[in-house]
């Protein structure tokens, strides 16, 4: 009995921190483009997002449920199946992190349960209906659903106002961006704080403390909102880059039109349980934003990058999950050999990521080094193409006759009776 308390206990602080890098991991969803538009603070950005993420957590169960009673059959799944999820979910948080991708913590998440539950039970143990009608469906359809509203609503943002570049106009709208940040955040601890709220029911579950469907107990939904909080406020800095400066360059009128859609679509799949993914709902957006106005672009690139992430997530933390419920298979040597790889692993990633820091000074930034997300540096097509573009018709002569004048100077008059200048070295 004493070890089932221990490794209950062990679960319970591991999803946790898996909450605490939820928070730091999408951070950016919220501030990322307030920060960008200058509308607040770095600061003041992320400590405003972290109030409202706790008070979101409190707003709603109807995610939790479905984390706790939807994902997985909760017989016959042992409480280790959860904790190997958790490794999973926090390692892929991190690498992404390092790398300043903005993937899906709510998919890393499914995925390591996903892959933890299969290594325990087989197939069986999962339920394949729930994870296409509340997952699968909801993670193709609402950053395509989020991007056509802010696409829709920068159009017209800008048809509205004559002359949308006017001081007073620009500042009514970073008023507006700072209000649907918030409303963003809000939406935010409404959704993925009952992530981490759900897979702690499930595992008081596993271990008979709760009935099966019982709603969180409210030790849960405190800890787990505080927890996703904290994250909040310390600041996913290299993923708000990202998505505030490498996708795409944000005026106010697009950064308030991005967040508005993202919020409505966040907050009607909180009401209807579907646990979607806020970093795609609020990606989609912003690059729906950049799309809308005219003239503006989206960096393919990093945007590349961003769907390859969005598609690896799912099986990648699978297969750590699946490898961590292994080792978990072979006793408490297998728990404890999983609980060094997570914190193994996670000291690395903390010492990659010291090599070129990137935070609240410095995360508006146009470029760092080796950095290829910001927008000051010109690509390398783009300098390709600048190398050789020829110079305007009938400039060539005049350009060449410049040319000549300032690298061959004119001989300067000598007198005749003086005596001949030494002949230089060559």
């Amino acid at each position: 009995m004493e070890h089932i308390t221990l490794l209950l206990a062990i679960v319970v602080v591991t999803a946790l921190v898996f909450d605490f890098t939820n928070g730091f991991h999408d951070t950016a969803n919220a501030m990322a483009t307030t920060i960008s538009t200058g509308a607040l603070k770095p600061k003041t950005a992320v400590a405003m997002s972290a109030v409202l993420n706790l008070v979101g957590a409190f707003l709603s169960v109807e995610v939790a449920k479905t984390i706790s009673g939807g994902i997985i059959n909760e017989e016959g799944i042992r409480t280790e199946v959860i904790f190997a999820a958790l490794v999973g979910a926090i390692l892929w948080n991190l690498l992404t992190w390092l790398l300043g991708l903005p993937s899906s913590s709510s998919h890393a998440l499914f995925g390591g349960l996903i892959g933890a539950a299969v290594m325990s039970a087989g197939w069986s143990a999962v339920n394949g209906s729930t994870i296409v009608t509340k997952v699968l469906i909801p993670a193709v359809a609402a950053p395509l659903v989020a991007g056509l509203a802010a696409m829709a609503a920068t159009k017209l943002t800008y048809k509205i106002k004559a002359n949308p570049e006017a001081r007073a106009t620009a500042k009514g709208y970073r008023a507006g961006q700072i209000a649907s940040a918030g409303l963003v955040s809000l939406a935010h601890g409404t959704n993925d704080a009952q992530k981490t709220m759900g897979i702690i029911t499930l595992a008081l579950v596993t271990q008979g403390v709760v009935a099966p469907g019982s709603n969180p107990p409210m030790w849960v939904i405190v800890s787990a909102g505080m927890a996703i909080a904290l994250g909040t406020y310390l600041g996913g800095w290299r993923i708000i880059r990202t998505m505030g400066k490498g996708l795409t360059d944000l005026q106010p009128q697009q950064g308030f039109a991005a967040q508005t859609s993202a919020a409505t679509v966040i907050l009607a799949s909180s009401h209807l349980g579907f646990s979607l993914s806020t970093t795609q709902s609020c990606s989609g957006a912003v690059m729906g934003a950049g799309l809308g106005r005219k003239g503006g672009v989206v960096r393919w690139s990093t945007a590349t990058r961003m769907f390859v992430a969005w598609g690896l997530t799912l099986p990648a933390a699978g297969l750590v999950g699946a490898g961590a419920e292994f080792l978990t298979k072979q006793g408490p040597w297998g728990i404890g050999a999983t609980a060094a790889v997570l914190i193994g692993g996670s000291a690395v990633i903390w010492a990659l990521s010291r090599r070129q820091p990137v935070d609240h000074t410095n995360v508006t930034a146009d470029d760092l080094d080796g950095d290829d997300t910001g927008s000051g540096a010109p690509g390398v097509v783009t300098t390709a193409i600048a190398a050789v573009t020829p110079p305007p018709a009938g400039s060539v002569a005049a350009v060449a006759d410049e040319d000549l004048k300032t690298t061959i100077p004119s001989p300067v008059p000598t007198d005749p009776a003086a005596p001949p200048a030494p002949a230089a070295a060559v």
